[in-house]
């Protein structure tokens, strides 16, 4: 697994790339909860290089939106391949945490 991660115009854009799964996720939710430290209110998960999504996985992505919520922030989740956006569909979280086909539709929900 590698995460980047960027911030521009307000955003802060992660990008996780790989498996996220019970072995990774120690580390991404790390990386993620240093990345929301601060007044970080909008938040942009670029998920187009991630190959493969487990049940640990998705607790780190749910907390972020948690977080989040309780900050009255924003969270967008982008560019899914048809596996990881199925596990949203059957999880139920697609009502939860908004999925955009691609970077640029994600950062006009943050806008």
């Amino acid at each position: 697994m590698e995460i980047t991660q960027k911030e521009e115009n307000g955003i802060v854009s992660i990008a996780i790339k790989g498996r996220l799964d019970a072995d990774s996720s120690p580390e991404a939710e790390k990386v993620v909860k240093e990345a929301l430290e601060g007044q970080t209110t909008r938040v942009l998960f670029n998920l187009g290089a991630l190959e493969y999504l487990s049940s640990a996985g998705l607790r780190v992505l749910l907390s972020a939106a948690k977080e989040m919520r309780r900050r009255e922030g924003k969270i967008v989740l982008c560019s899914l391949n048809e596996f990881v956006k199925e596990i949203f569909e059957v999880s139920g979280f697609q009502s939860l945490i908004p999925i955009a086909d691609s970077v640029e539709s994600g950062v006009e929900v943050l806008s």
